[in-house]
Order: structure tokens, then sequence, then C-alpha cells
């Protein structure tokens, strides 16, 4: 199918900045289970935007302004044309072998909680296959979908602990699960299309698993399922930190705030 996005984010500063930078990775790369028929980033103001990639293999734009700054709007507009590869992940950028995503993070790092509920969902099973289905199966009935409990910085041992969560707790505590089993796995950030809900608040997250018999394979916690044609990725990672859409930092005293309006429909939504 295909995807239009149209992502815009405005940053206020209460007061103006003397400087703003942003890391963007908000460009999607093609793979087997989606091709890029169009994207471009655009930005009021006189600002630098600079194109890299980082060691992931992720396309990253770094966004740098010159102060006094008292409002950075930002604009991402694109069309991706998605295909159901029944989840399997192949024909991306690979910078690293697969026993890397076996690394912990401080948001991944699992407790004794979650090792034993790894161990007592999918222990059983022997298949890394069976077990990451196990995983991803469960979670939503351990966690509740909770968009005001917790932040970007909410460990994955807090929000297993707290029992809810957004979909960057439901990954972060499903790579702890999979990594205690010694499964590979990574973080995914990206866009859900959603039938019926054109405007959405945000993107969207889920991970991938390496699985012997068939390479990465993609699994959404927050969902319960594997990625469909519906789902477009961004940025792959070890947590959120390396995959997160928009990071940055500004200079001054003063307080900022954002507003961010997102819309994904399918092309031919788009033209009804």
């Amino acid at each position: 199918m295909r995807i239009r996005i149209t992502h815009e984010t405005v940053y206020h500063y209460s007061e103006p900045a003397r400087s703003a930078i942003q890391l963007l990775r908000l460009t999607p790369r093609g793979c087997d289970s989606q091709t890029v028929l169009s994207w471009n980033i655009d930005m009021d103001g006189e600002a630098r935007l600079m194109r890299r990639e980082d060691w992931y293999g992720n396309i990253v734009h770094s966004l740098s302004v010159s102060g006094p700054v008292s409002q950075i709007v930002l604009r991402v507009a694109g069309e991706v044309e998605t295909t159901d590869t029944a989840g399997v992940v192949r024909g991306g950028v690979e910078r690293f072998p697969e026993i890397f995503y076996l690394r912990e993070t401080s948001l991944t790092r699992p407790d004794p909680a979650i090792r034993e509920f790894a161990e007592i969902t999918a222990g059983r099973f022997a298949n890394p296959l069976d077990q990451a289905h196990a995983l991803m199966n469960v979670l939503p009935e351990r966690l509740r979908f909770d968009t005001q409990a917790t932040s970007s910085t909410t460990l994955g041992a807090e929000a297993f602990a707290a029992g809810h969560g957004v979909c960057q707790d439901f990954t972060h505590i499903f790579l702890s699960a999979a990594r205690s089993l010694k499964i590979p796995a990574r973080y995914v950030s990206g866009y859900l299309h959603k039938a019926g809900e054109v405007v959405q608040e945000a993107g969207h997250a889920w991970a991938e698993a390496y699985i012997p018999e068939l390479g990465w394979v993609s699994f959404d916690p927050t969902n319960a399922v594997s990625a469909t044609e519906h789902y477009v990725r961004l940025a792959i990672g070890l947590d959120y930190l390396d995959a997160a859409p928009v990071r940055g930092s500004y200079y001054g005293i003063t307080r900022e705030a954002l507003d961010v309006r997102l819309r994904i429909e399918s092309a031919r939504q788009a033209q009804a």
C-alpha cells in the first residue's frame, strides 16, 4: 500500500534561546518491505541542515539554528510504498553482526522481575521464534497502554513494575526480556498507519529480533502483531535513545515546549 505522511513539529521557547540543535532520524530507508517514493524535510527560519548516516546506517539530519531563537518549525512530508513480508526484514543496511544486539543499555537492562517474566513466559520454548512470539503476545496482558504514565527517560524495568506505559516502554521491556533469553533484539522507530485514524499524536515504536532461520523479524508488543504493510520503518538502535526521531538541546535560560501534528493516511484516503 502507499502511505502518505505529514509530520510537523513546532518548538516554542519561553525566552529566545541563544542557539538550538536537533538530531533528526526522520528519513526512512528502503528495504524489501518499503520503497521510499518521495521524502522531504523543510523548516522555517535560517537553519542549517546537514545529512549523514549514523553507525547503524540510519539517515540522520543535524539541524542547527543560531539565536536568538523563539520558534522552530520542522515539517516532514513523504510517501512510502509498503509490502507485507510477514514481519521478515530483509534488504536493509546492516552495520553490525546480530550478536551486537545482545548488548544491554540503561533503558533495557533487565531486572530480576523481567528475567523471571521472560523465563516463565518463553523459557519452555526451544525455538527463538516461538519465544519471541510468546513475549510479544503476553506483554499486552501485563501492561496497560497509558500515554501519561512514563517519559522518554523511563527505564523498561520501571515501566514493567508500574504495569503501564507507551509503545516505547513495551518495546524496551520486550528487548530486555528477549536479550535475557539470548535473542538479539533491537529498537525500531517509525510510523503506523491506522485505518480510520488519520490524525495521530505521535509516531510508533516496535522491536526486531534475530531468528537464525529467518533473519530479522519484527515484533510489535504494543499490538501483539508482527509488522505488516501498515508499518513504515525510520531508524533502528539498541534502545529509544539510538533511534529517537528527534533529539536535541538548546543554549540559554528558557523553557522549551513543542506541538506535534501528524497525519498518516493511505494514498487512497488522501484522494478521497
